[in-house]
C-alpha cells in the first residue's frame, strides 16, 4: 500500500514540528525515519496514524486520502516504543483486544491470534501476562498484536529502543525479515543510525522539521547531501581546506588531488569517512599522503577507532578505522608515526 504526503504541516503552538513535507512511500517498502530527538519523525508517524491532525497539506494511504479520517478508518497498526500492553490480560488477551475491538467474529480470532503468535515464536506464551516476559517478549507481543490485523501500513514508533545492545540486534533482524515475507508496507521512527542502515529499504534523514535527505542507506551514508547528513549518519572527518582551479586541494600545509574542480579560490569543507583514509607506507612520487603520531586508539572489537594528529594537516586530528590485528603487526600505539593516503574519490564537499 503506497503513502504520500503532500505539503504536510504541523505546528504546537507557536513551534512548527513539521514544514511542508512532501513524501512518498512504495507499496511494501522499509521506510525508515532518522534524525535527532525533536526533528519531527514521531510527529509525522503520528499525522499518518491520525493520532494528531494536520494543520495544513494532504495524506494519501493508497488510494484513499485520509487526512480527516478517523484512526479506525485507515487501515493502520501501530507499535509503541513503550509497548501499550495491558497487564492484566494474557498474551493471546492481547493481540486478540484490535480484533475484538473491530467485532472480529470468535470464530476466526482464535486462528488469527495463533498464527500471528506463530510468526514471532510466542505460541508457548499465550497464557502468561506481559509482567511475566521479558522485554524482547513485550515487544513480540506488541508486534504480533499489529500484525493480527492484517493492516495495510505498519507503523514503528522506535520500537527497540527500550531493549538492551543483543536483544536488539537479533529483534530488528526479526522485523525485517518478517515485514519481507509479509510485503506490509512499513515505516519506523528511531534515532539509531546502525538500527536504521541495517532494516531500511530507504532512510529519511530529518532535521528540525524538514527533511534533509532521501536515499538507499548506502546513499545515505556515501553521498550525503547536506552537511547535516554527513556528520549525523556515521563518523566523519571534517577539515578545512582551500580548493583551487586544477582540482587542487590544500589542506594546511599539505596538497591533495581531487576530484572538485572549480574556476575560482575558495574554502571549503572537506567531508571524509576513517575507511576513506587509508594506513599506507609512503613511497617517493605518492600524491594525496601525510602522516602523523598517533594520539588515541579506541578498542572496539575486532577494529579500532585511531586519532591522528597530522601536523601538515592543520590543528584538526584525524580519525581513521584499523583492525587490530594490523595495528599489532605494525606495532602501533598511541605515539608512533602512521602513514596514510586519502582516496580522493571519496572526498565530499561543503
Amino acid at each position: 500500500m503506497r503513502v504520500r504526503f503532500e505539503k504536510v504541516t504541523k505546528r504546537f503552538g507557536e513551534q512548527s514540528a513539521l514544514r511542508e513535507i512532501d513524501l512518498e512511500v512504495e507499496a511494501g517498502e522499509c521506510l525508515v525515519l532518522l534524525g535527532p530527538s525533536g526533528c519531527g519523525k514521531t510527529t509525522l508517524l503520528r499525522l499518518l496514524a491520525g493520532l494528531e491532525t494536520v494543520d495544513s497539506g494532504r495524506l494519501w494511504i493508497g488510494e484513499r486520502e485520509v487526512t480527516s479520517l478517523p484512526p479506525a478508518e485507515r487501515d493502520v497498526a501501530m507499535v509503541f516504543q513503550n509497548y501499550a500492553l495491558y497487564p492484566h490480560m494474557t498474551v493471546f488477551e492481547n493481540i486478540a483486544f484490535p480484533l475484538r475491538a473491530r467485532h472480529v467474529s470468535p470464530a476466526e480470532i482464535d486462528p488469527r491470534v495463533r498464527k500471528a503468535a506463530a510468526r514471532l515464536e510466542l505460541d508457548p506464551l499465550l497464557d502468561r501476562r506481559p509482567a511475566q516476559l521479558s522485554g524482547g517478549q513485550q515487544q513480540r507481543i506488541a508486534l504480533a498484536r499489529a500484525l493480527a490485523t492484517s493492516p495495510g501500513l505498519l507503523l514503528l514508533d522506535e520500537p527497540l529502543s527500550a531493549l538492551d545492545a543483543i536483544v536488539r540486534v537479533h529483534l530488528r533482524q526479526e522485523i525485517r525479515s518478517l515485514q519481507r515475507k509479509l510485503g506490509v508496507t512499513t515505516i519506523m521512527v528511531t534515532h539509531d543510525q546502525e538500527e536504521a542502515l541495517s532494516v531500511a529499504d530507504r532512510i529519511v534523514v530529518m532535521n528540525h522539521g524538514v527533511i534533509e535527505q532521501v536515499g538507499t542507506p548506502m546513499e545515505v551514508y556515501r553521498d550525503p547531501a547536506t552537511p547535516f547528513v554527513a556528520d549525523f549518519v556515521g563518523k566523519i572527518n571534517v577539515l578545512s581546506g582551500r580548493l583551487r582551479p586544477g582540482r587542487d586541494l590544500r589542506i594546511g600545509a599539505s596538497r591533495f588531488a581531487c576530484e572538485r574542480d572549480t574556476d575560482t579560490e575558495r574554502d571549503v569543507k572537506v567531508y571524509l569517512r576513517p575507511e576513506d583514509v587509508l594506513a599506507r607506507p609512503i613511497a617517493p612520487g605518492d600524491v594525496n599522503v601525510f602522516d602523523g603520531a598517533i594520539d588515541k586508539i579506541e578498542f572496539l572489537g575486532s577494529y579500532c577507532l585511531v586519532r591522528v594528529n597530522a601536523e601538515a594537516m592543520g590543528s584538526e586530528p584525524i580519525t581513521v578505522y584499523l583492525s587490530l590485528n594490523y595495528l599489532a603487526e605494525q606495532g602501533l600505539e598511541v605515539g608512533s608515526r602512521l602513514p596514510l593516503k586519502v582516496l580522493p574519490e571519496r572526498m565530499r564537499f561543503f
